[in-house]
């Protein structure tokens, strides 16, 4: 049929988020996404724009994969927030292994570049963090933390999941990275133990 694509578009897609982790958005170029996707210039501009559009749909692909795990994992119930914590920890830690995807994390790795990407860009990248923010204080909160302690826990939990995905691009092995989520896990035993009585 004429006009028809000759091609999986969602495959395509994977194939262009993979290049976007591995490389970042800055050092991103077209030869690399039509290399990476096995698709023309034209072919690549006709269905997905231009690189901005498709490093935003390439993002949101990223989530539609991994966020629904992050739910299922805080969705416990949980005996307290350090179970809460190494739930959500593991998951980062099992995507990290993976090794048909590049180490770190795509959401971490455009945080970091967020001044390279458009205003659209910015905006996604943030509200992905905003969303991941919400979910970990509504986990903490069911699993028992007060209104503050569940505050202060999802923004040092999401630092120490980025903070994992920088050390896995480093080269830090996977002992050593479940170290560090452990240690993280715990975290709220320690603050309870710090509080006046």
């Amino acid at each position: 049929m004429v006009g028809r694509k000759q091609f999986d578009v969602d495959e395509a897609l994977r194939s262009a988020m993979l290049v976007f982790w591995r490389w970042g958005y800055s050092e991103t170029s077209i030869e690399r996404l039509t290399e990476g996707t096995g698709l023309g210039r034209g072919s690549l501009y006709s269905t997905f724009g231009d690189k901005s559009a498709l490093f935003r749909r390439s993002l949101q692909r990223y989530t539609e994969t991994y966020q629904p795990l992050y739910e299922q994992a805080l969705a416990g119930p949980h005996p307290g927030p350090a179970a809460a914590i190494a739930a959500y920890l593991r998951v980062t830690l099992d995507r990290i292994a993976d090794p048909a995807v590049p180490d770190g994390c795509l959401l971490t790795m455009s945080a970091a570049q967020l001044q390279a990407l458009d205003p659209p860009g910015q905006a996604l990248v943030r509200a992905t963090i905003d969303r991941l923010r919400v979910l970990l204080e509504q986990a903490f909160r069911a699993a028992g933390a007060d209104e503050r302690e569940a505050a202060d826990l999802a923004l040092g939990v999401l630092a120490m999941n980025k903070s994992l995905a920088v050390l896995s691009r480093a080269g830090f092995s996977g002992e050593d990275l479940a170290t560090v989520a452990a240690a993280a896990a715990r975290i709220p035993g320690e603050r309870a133990a710090a509080r006046p009585h």
